[in-house]
């Protein structure tokens, strides 16, 4: 029996187990929400902008491992999921993106609402189709699928022509995808993981450097295994927070621009760099020819154009890091070196650099610090929590102060650096948890980017907690204009912005306020208490920095630390 487009379209999306679709109608994509208007397995998530839906697909897609769904218009509709599209792209977050078109006979007619999608996203799309008959329609939306959640994951973006959508076609669809072009390795080389184990052995002052990678293959417990087997340190790249314990012994911290100080002088000394799922990323290694000048490197990625692209690299694997850590950690194991001893002048030099500069700010009894308002955040909810974040100095603020122990429990726009990321990340995120407590940090100017989406909470009575550090700038903007450009605020100062607590009661969510650090965790702990969405606005230091930091074009060991030299004891107490 023939069935129409849409039709297909919904039994594929079933085939698959979707079981959320974050989306907007529009006219070429009408039939298939008319079909969407009777189903009982599939939640559709009505969005108020194109782009929050892609961030919600996105957050929905780094909180459970699965792939995000956006169904959007064309034109306009199409277009505006770029953003999101890229955001995702950026960080190997897999999502299959679903866009209407005009009719085939109208494609390059200029057409009403005709936009080149494909043509636009073609830089920020791991694949994309244009699907011109209702044939294969099934056979691309298994294999956008595959490709969107296998090898190096990312957004795949599907085309589909108003009248491809009305016409009908039998539903056969395919048990497994099979792309000629398409084989991703999963098993790294046995010979160069032997290297990698010998290089180990020999090392003194190794270092395991870790990004997204791990969290993308699940390989959290393999590369606990690694750090407790050889008693080498690790630090995280910010996308690669929750894969190692923020709480571990081992644990440097983040690296890089805003890392701590232990872990970019552990890695500038070491004489071995073990990268693990992660790129060399210019915000993590600062100046390329300063970044480990006296190590050799060690490689593992899944995607082999990663390897050797930004740096010099000796014992190059490609593999899925799950895999290539297992086998790396068998022969470890087999090496019975003893490792505590080997290490244990490299674990002291490395415990005198974080007792030389800890992570801590300045205290006030008279305003809001925003590092205080995270570790309260952290301390009352004992980690257990998922945490998105805008983008900026809340979003550094919350890579230093809150301990993730967990992956997949910090969301966050990396790569691509998309201010208004945050909250709809956390709609999504709190779509996949329903009973788990969800928090956005967001700075007050990134928050207004997509804070249309409180609707969307409020509607769905999703309990989304958001926690403002309300500077009334672009903070990260300021901060370098007041460090590198003598303090000219030029269209950075956000003087002007609303009252958050009356818009979110315009919304009908719940506003609270605290304005000083006595009245931080009170209000905190009621909207945790609260089972709707809370907007809670901590009116913060507006001059507060992030520190340390790596100037642009330095190397890592090159730090300033600012107003951390003139940490409390409360502070460093605090952070401690």
């Amino acid at each position: 029996m023939k069935i129409s487009g849409a039709e297909i379209f919904l039994e594929a999306l079933r085939r698959e187990g979707v079981k959320v679709v974050f989306g907007y109608p529009g006219g070429v994509v009408l039939k298939v929400f008319d079909v969407l208007y009777d189903e009982k397995e599939i939640k559709v998530v009505l969005s108020r902008h194109e782009q929050g839906a892609t961030h919600m697909a996105d957050g929905y897609a780094r909180a459970t491992g699965r792939p995000g769904v956006v169904l959007v218009t064309s034109g306009p509709g199409a277009t505006n999921t770029v953003t999101g599209i890229a955001t995702a792209y950026m960080d190997s977050i897999p999502l299959v993106v679903f866009t209407g078109q005009v009719p085939t006979k109208m494609i390059g007619n200029d057409a009403f609402q005709e936009a080149d999608i494909v043509g636009i996203t073609r830089p920020c799309t791991k694949h994309s189709y244009l699907v011109k008959d209702v044939a294969d329609l099934a056979g691309a939306i298994k294999e956008a699928f595959y490709i969107a959640s296998t090898g190096r994951p990312g957004p795949v973006l599907v085309d589909i022509p108003k009248d491809v959508f009305l016409d009908k076609a039998e539903f056969r669809y395919p048990e497994e995808a099979k792309l000629r072009s398409y084989n991703p390795k999963y098993a790294g080389n046995k010979w160069q993981i032997k290297q990698a184990a010998q290089a180990i052995a020999k090392a003194k002052k190794p270092v395991i450097y870790a990004g997204g990678g791990v969290l993308l293959s699940g390989a959290a417990e393999e590369l606990r295994d690694l750090a407790e087997i050889t008693q080498i340190p690790v630090t995280l790249t910010l996308m690669g927070l929750g894969g190692f314990p923020g709480t571990h012994p081992l644990f440097l911290g983040m690296l890089g621009m805003h890392g701590t100080y232990q872990a970019n002088m552990a890695v500038y000394r070491s004489d071995l760099v073990i990268a693990i799922g992660a790129r060399f990323d210019d915000r993590v290694t600062g100046k390329v020819e300063e970044f480990c000048p006296e190590a050799k490197i060690i490689h593992v990625d899944i995607d082999p154009t990663s390897i050797k692209k930004n740096v010099h690299v000796d014992v190059p694997i490609v593999g899925d890091v799950k895999h290539v850590l297992r086998d790396l950690n068998t022969m470890l194991r087999e090496l019975k070196e003893p490792w505590e001893a080997i290490r244990k002048a490299w674990l002291r030099q490395v415990a005198e650099w974080q007792a030389e500069h800890p992570p801590a700010y300045e205290w006030s009894d008279e305003v809001i610090k925003p590092q205080y308002v995270i570790e309260k955040i952290y301390d009352l909810t004992g980690g257990d929590a998922i945490i998105t974040t805008e983008v900026g100095q809340c979003q550094m603020w919350t890579a230093q102060f809150f301990k993730f122990n967990r992956p997949r429990t910090f969301l966050n726009s990396g790569g691509l650096g998309t201010m208004g990321y945050g909250f709809p990340a956390a709609i999504g995120a709190q779509m996949a948890f329903p009973d788990r407590l969800v928090i956005d940090i967001a700075g007050d100017a990134s928050l207004e980017m997509n804070i249309q989406e409180l609707a969307t909470a409020v509607i769905q009575r999703l309990p989304v907690k958001v926690a403002i550090l309300n500077n009334r700038f672009l903070g990260m903007v300021r901060q370098w204009q007041e460090l590198f450009f003598g303090g000219r605020y030029s269209s950075s100062d956000m003087t002007g912005q609303p009252d958050f607590v009356r818009l979110a009661e315009a919304y009908g969510a719940v506003g609270l306020r605290a304005e000083k650090p006595s009245e931080v965790e009170p209000v905190l702990k009621e909207a945790f208490r609260i089972s709707r969405p809370v907007l809670i606005d901590c009116v913060v230091d507006r001059y507060e920095n992030v520190f340390p930091m790596v100037p642009a074009g330095k190397g890592n060991h090159e730090m300033i630390f600012g107003q951390e030299k003139k940490s409390s004891e409360r502070g460093l107490r605090a952070v401690g």
